[in-house]
């Protein structure tokens, strides 16, 4: 707003407090809805129709494309230049871009710099109120336990991935695999229909139908090595369930079908649901008493899924199934013979 002002200043037209004031709520209007009758835009800004023509070559003048729309009624769009003009933001959207920057610092992209200057360029311009506000937000970016920083993306990759993924171009790739080399031998080419491109956890991913596998595949993006040029154009697909949340989310737990545990167990703990709850994930828990909590609970695998249940310390009572049971009787003769020194 503070580079519309100051282009105003030097405008030999008019440099009035209320022909600023103008132009910015025309400006406003124009963002708000892709075509603008040039008779309501006259009714909403308290002007004539001559007024808004004038107000309109104005902010041509300052770098925005305001197309004139033919019809009965004529209008006016606004469409994107071959330039950045001065943009205008309402208090929600300053916030909102505030926030989105301070996250993109941590997001792995390769923007922090660019995301830390273009923070500070907004917050130069923005008023008192709304200066504060954002200053009194800290954000920090703390990985999960065990887990560095996130491994960096080159931005480039990521814009060649979105646009693959816009044009519905398959993608050639090597990928690299945490597995030595040496172990894997030399792996040709891979083929990929891109579809969604995902960060979880620090990490970006990408989601893709593999033609040669016939099945979904989720890529990390920083194991790729992208080939050129990209492969032929395909027919999208619709992702298993339609949700990219949800997808990633089984695919995780390692569930080929809905966002489940493959494994999930019931059982009863000899411990306050208070205590329980904080480490229970997206299990479900019931209070049964002051001491006594029924826990359902899933995991990747049932050895898996009694090794959690016994971090909790304390007796476990198995409702069901019986396999975790099996699974509680198999870690004991583990447990026994690794005492044993065998």
């Amino acid at each position: 707003m503070s580079a519309i002002h100051g282009n105003l200043a030097t405008m030999p037209t008019a440099t009035s407090t209320a022909t600023s004031r103008r132009l910015l709520s025309l400006l406003s209007l124009l963002q708000v809805r892709r075509d603008w009758p040039g008779g309501l835009l006259a009714q909403r800004l308290g002007v004539s129709d001559r007024t808004v023509r004038r107000d309109v070559d104005r902010l041509r003048e300052l770098g925005y494309l305001v197309h004139a729309v033919k019809g009965p009624e004529g209008g006016y769009r606004l469409d994107a230049g071959s330039e950045l003009p001065p943009l205008l933001f309402d208090d929600e959207q300053a916030i909102a871009l505030a926030v989105a920057l301070r996250i993109a610092v941590g997001a792995g992209a390769g923007i922090e710099e660019a995301a830390t200057r273009a923070l500070a360029t907004v917050r130069q311009v923005l008023p008192a109120r709304l200066r504060q506000r954002i200053d009194a937000l800290e954000i920090t970016a703390v990985e999960s336990a065990g887990r560095g920083a996130g491994p960096r993306v080159d931005t480039e990759v990521l814009l060649a991935l979105s646009a693959a993924i816009r044009a519905a171009e398959e993608l050639r790739f090597d990928y690299v695999s945490p597995t030595p080399a040496a172990e894997t031998g030399l792996q040709p080419p891979r083929r990929v229909q891109p579809h969604h491109l995902v960060i979880q956890g620090g990490r970006w991913y990408l989601i893709g139908w593999n033609p040669e596998r016939g099945d979904w595949r989720i890529y990390r993006v920083d194991r790729m090595r992208l080939r050129t040029p990209h492969g032929p154009r395909f027919t999208p697909r619709q992702l298993p369930g339609g949700d990219v949340a949800a997808f990633v989310s089984a695919r995780f737990k390692g569930s080929e079908g809905a966002d489940n545990w493959p494994c999930c167990g019931e059982v009863i703990l000899d411990l306050a649901a208070a205590r329980v709850a904080p480490f229970a994930g997206d299990g479900v828990v019931e209070e049964l008493g002051p001491a006594r909590t029924r826990l359902l609970i899933g995991s990747w695998s049932w050895a898996g899924l009694a090794a959690t249940l016994m971090r909790f310390d304390t007796d476990i009572e198995v409702i069901g199934p019986q396999t975790l049971r099996d699974a509680f009787a198999d870690l004991s003769h583990r447990a026994e013979r690794t005492a044993r020194g065998r």
